[in-house]
């Protein structure tokens, strides 16, 4: 019988960013990870200094590549957070050369990128000139268009342009008074909220749903989660509080209470994180692994255990974890955290195989939930009533969405467990992101 471990890792987590910086609302994701063909072309591209050399290994580039890979690289140059911030300046004439292929869709999100990155860099005749190609193209189709400045306003709000997101919200605005479609009108309000949270104005957003709601349109979850989250991320907790209080009892769920959970953490407010963790399980508001994250992620205590090199750096076991955090309001963090069934919904277990999937889990969390599957597996062993799986699979990774590609934190961590603990369990050669071993083995190692 064979136990496999296999972790799929997220990147390790980093403190988000304080008063003074917020994150942005949209929940911005790091660039995509550059494929071995991208990385391969970018580092061509950093070494070239001829402009007709340049042009020729871009058009290499994207004709021998896949739609896949051509977009993926476009997509990493775009990002605001591209590990090739001096290539930027590249992104478009890559856009340029693979809107000329046979597969090429045109994408106004796409388009609405490239327009805030060069409106970034300072390119301002080229961006208007994409911004006038694009409504000249959607000029007839008013539901696209608005869409399109939706997209517009986002993409200058994660630049953090007030010169972009200013003339947007000129031309949104336009379209809440003008248009005579509801649809058209609601999208425009939709994003002209959200990006005055994001731009952290949330009072600003607040007093347009006041007047939005007079005129007959009611805001939804979506415009109350935005004031909430641009509140909190400001630190300004009574104001989000107070507009939770407005909120259907129905839309303050798991999305909309880890939103409040990780504002609580940016601001070390771990003793509110508790008491809103505590108010969340009595209205029967289920945990899930992103409850885990936001609030584990402000644990500065165990993450400070898990950052030791050491190999006797961090607890083995919740007794242990519990024992070190004596007298910390994380302490009480992990008590209402064990008690949910984010452990039980992310394992299987049966007779072929019996499997925890830690896919989608940060650092802390994985090393949380790691923990809390020991003790349940010891208990299920020892019990005699559950079988004995013939393959058991706790997922890991490899690395390959780490922040450094190949380097997998949870895996690293997850084998420093299993050095400690003398456990069983082995390195796949088959899948190195995988730890393996035989059921009856693990049982005997537990039991």
């Amino acid at each position: 019988m064979i136990v496999s471990l296999h972790v799929c890792t997220p990147p390790l987590w980093t403190h988000r960013l304080r008063r003074q910086d917020p994150p942005p609302l949209s929940f911005q994701l790091p660039s995509a990870s550059l494929t071995k063909q991208g990385e391969r072309f970018l580092f061509s591209l950093a070494v070239t200094r001829d402009p007709k050399t340049t042009s020729r290994l871009i058009s290499k580039f994207v004709s021998s590549s896949t739609k896949h890979i051509s977009l993926n690289t476009l997509s990493h140059l775009l990002s605001p957070h591209t590990t090739h911030p001096h290539l930027s300046s590249l992104a478009l004439p890559l856009y340029s050369r693979i809107s000329k292929e046979s597969w090429f869709q045109w994408n106004p999100k796409l388009v609405a990128e490239l327009v805030a990155l060069l409106d970034k860099r300072g390119r301002h005749e080229e961006a208007e000139a994409l911004i006038f190609e694009t409504v000249s193209k959607l000029e007839s189709r008013e539901r696209e268009l608005v869409l399109f400045y939706g997209n517009l306003m986002n993409a200058f709000c994660i630049h953090n342009s007030k010169r972009g997101f200013d003339d947007v919200f000129y031309r949104l605005s336009e379209f809440m008074s003008s248009s005579s479609s509801v649809y058209v009108r609601r999208q425009a309000y939709k994003s002209i909220v959200s990006g005055l949270c994001e731009m952290g104005r949330p009072e600003e957003a607040e007093k347009l749903m006041e007047e939005m709601t007079i005129k007959g349109l009611k805001p939804s979850s979506f415009e109350f989660r935005c004031v909430v989250f641009g509140y909190g991320r400001l630190g300004f907790f009574e104001e989000m509080e107070r507009c939770v209080g407005k909120m259907k009892s129905e839309e303050v769920d798991t999305v909309c209470s880890n939103m409040i959970l990780s504002c609580y953490g940016d601001h070390n407010e771990v003793s509110r994180m508790v008491l809103w963790l505590k108010k969340m399980k009595g209205s029967g508001i289920p945990f899930s692994i992103r409850t885990y994250n936001s609030v584990l992620n402000s644990c500065s205590s165990i993450m400070y255990l898990l950052q030791d090199t050491d190999l006797d750096g961090f607890p083995v076991s919740i007794e242990g974890l519990k024992e070190s955090l004596s007298g910390d309001d994380e302490l009480l963090v992990v008590e209402e955290l064990v008690e949910s069934s984010v452990l039980y919904e992310a394992m299987e277990w049966g007779s072929g195989e019996a499997k925890l999937d830690l896919h989608g889990m940060h650092l802390v969390s994985a090393y949380l939930v790691m923990l809390q599957w020991m003790e349940v597996m010891r208990c299920r062993f020892s019990d005699g009533k559950s079988p004995i799986p013939a393959e058991i699979t706790v997922v890991c990774g490899s690395g390959k969405h780490s922040s450094v590609r190949g380097e997998s934190p949870v895996k690293a961590m997850v084998k420093k467990m299993m050095i400690r603990t003398q456990s069983p369990l082995r390195i796949d050669r088959k899948n190195t992101g995988c730890f393996v071993a035989k059921g009856h083995v693990v049982r005997d190692w537990l039991t």
